[in-house]
This record gives C-alpha cells, sequence and structure tokens, in this order.
C-alpha cells in the first residue's frame, strides 16, 4: 500500500482510541505482512512513547489526531518494506535495545549465538580477555560482550557512519570505559594485535542473492549484506590475517548462511589448521556459524 493510500484509508477525527488505531493497523500491514499485529503493536507503541504492555491494557485510551496521523504514515512506511526497525530507530539484541539507522545492519537474534559463545569461552577462562569485533556495524555484539563480561573489546568497521552508532550505543549501554571502535577494513587497523576472543558477523549473502525492493532486506546497506560471487569473500581476506591476530589458545566466531557455512568451515580450517573448528546452530536448527578453538 502507498503511503497516499494509507493517509486516506482512514478520516482521522481526532477521537479514536488505541483500539480503533490497532484495528486499522493490523488490517493494513496485514495486507503485506506476516505479522501485521505484532508490527502494529510495536509502531503504536513507538508513536505513543509507550510499552506496548501499556498499549494491551489501555485499548479504550484515546489518541491524538497528529499521533493517528503519524501512525498511518508509519504503518505505509511499513506496508512500503521498510523494516520496523529502522522506522522506530532501535532494534533489540541479547535483552538490549540498540539505536539503529540504515547504516547498519538490523542486528538479528541469530547473531546472539556469537555473543553467547564468546561469554562462554571468556567465563572459563583466568584472568582478562581481548576481544575483537570485526565489521561491528552498530556495535550490537563488542557492547553486548562487554556489558556482561567488563572485557576490553575493539570494534573495527570501514563505515564511518557505522562507527558513529556503534559509539552512541556503547555510551546509551554504559560500556564506553570498555570499547574502543576504529575505522578500518576488516582488522587492518588492528593488524599488530593479539587477541582471545575474535567475533565476526561479516557480510555473507552471495551477490546474486541481494534480494531488491521491497523486500526489507533491501533497505539495509548493500556493504553489509554483499559477501561477493560466493559469500566469502570478505572472510577469504579476513582469514588470511586471522592466524597472526588470534592467540594459539583463543577463539574464532564467524556468522555465515547455511547455504556457505560447510565452506566457511573448511576455510577457516585450512587458515587454523592448529584449531579444532565445529559448526554451531541457530534457534532454528539451521547451521549458523562456525567455531574454531585453540589449544589450552
Amino acid at each position: 500500500m502507498a503511503r497516499a493510500d494509507a493517509t486516506s484509508s482512514l478520516a482521522v477525527t481526532g477521537s479514536a482510541s488505541i483500539e480503533d488505531a490497532l484495528r486499522f493497523g493490523i488490517s493494513v500491514l496485514s495486507e503485506s505482512r506476516g505479522s501485521g499485529r505484532a508490527d502494529a503493536l510495536i509502531l503504536l507503541a513507538h508513536v505513543l512513547a509507550r510499552p506496548r504492555e501499556w498499549i494491551v491494557a489501555h485499548d479504550e485510551a484515546l489518541i491524538s489526531e497528529a499521533d493517528f496521523a503519524l501512525f498511518i504514515d508509519l504503518c505505509a512506511r511499513r506496508c512500503e518494506g521498510e523494516p520496523v526497525a529502522y522506522i522506530t530507530g532501535s532494534a533489540w539484541f541479547c535483552g538490549r535495545q540498540f539505536i539503529v539507522d540504515t547504516s547498519v545492519l538490523i542486528p538479528r537474534a541469530e547473531t546472539e549465538h556469537l555473543v553467547e559463545e564468546a561469554v562462554r569461552f571468556m567465563r572459563s577462562r583466568d584472568g582478562a580477555c581481548r576481544v575483537l569485533d570485526v565489521g561491528t556495524g552498530s556495535g550490537a555484539i563488542a557492547c553486548s560482550i562487554a556489558t556482561e563480561t567488563g572485557a576490553h573489546v575493539e570494534g573495527v568497521d570501514v563505515s564511518p557512519e557505522a562507527l558513529t552508532i556503534a559509539r552512541r550505543n556503547a555510551e546509551r549501554l554504559g560500556v564506553t570505559g570498555f570499547c574502543r571502535f576504529v575505522q578500518g577494513n576488516l582488522a587492518d587497523a588492528v593488524s599488530s594485535e593479539c587477541y582471545d576472543v575474535i567475533v565476526a558477523n561479516l557480510p555473507y549473502v552471495p551477490t546474486a542473492d541481494l534480494r531488491p525492493a521491497p523486500d526489507p532486506t533491501s533497505f539495509e546497506p548493500r556493504i553489509a549484506l554483499d559477501g561477493g560471487s560466493d559469500g566469502l569473500s570478505l572472510y577469504r581476506e579476513m582469514m588470511r590475517d586471522a592466524p597472526a591476530l588470534v592467540a594459539a589458545d583463543g577463539i574464532v566466531l564467524l556468522e555465515a548462511a547455511p547455504p556457505t557455512i560447510e565452506s566457511l568451515a573448511k576455510l577457516t580450517q585450512l587458515a587454523l589448521p592448529n584449531f579444532t573448528v565445529s559448526v554451531g546452530h541457530d534457534y532454528a536448527g539451521l547451521a549458523r556459524y562456525v567455531k574454531a578453538a585453540g589449544q589450552s
């Protein structure tokens, strides 16, 4: 549905209730989205600056004409394919709310496994660990690890706009003293350093598989999605430097997609022959990440 169509679909009188707005939003969004109710609830909560639980519990409350008009506009943007996270300017990851905009990839739930693995490894060790997050984007991984462990994390990204978002997220979560964000291509900017933990969620979508609008991923930065002809171009480049970057008893965690995960595992084993390489699965049971563990 076009934005103008959505705006004209409902006469805004100024006396509409939350129930009226939700009914409208669910109806409009269900025509083009499979998550119409959830999206409508999130967008209305954003407009009213109220928790979703409050929205559900106060369906008879009236909303202003201006808020209703804004809600209609946001619903129209969602109908056009724009992700809810970009519309609201935030996304949840590891139980925390992160600032996002179109300069960064929207954090996914499956990426939480990288954080969980990293935190588990770090808690099994004596002493502090040095952590590197390659392709940090919004800083979701780096900030989550720092928050949960108090470790010092360095996040690198080629995009200055992404690093601005990452620094804002570190400030919001109170971990600016633990996170250092550096601009550079992959790990070039920290190539003289050595880390106990290396985490990377690099672009891994084969170029031919990138989807056009109105697919929600088409709104995300191509630089954060395009992994080259086979989806592993950047990982191949990064793994050339990995042996010098990771401690002999450290760990490397790399996210990818099920179709490319076995190739990434083989690439990792070739780069780190003395490490034990395994494949981890996401919440849906799909092969999602590679873990390379050094010898302790």
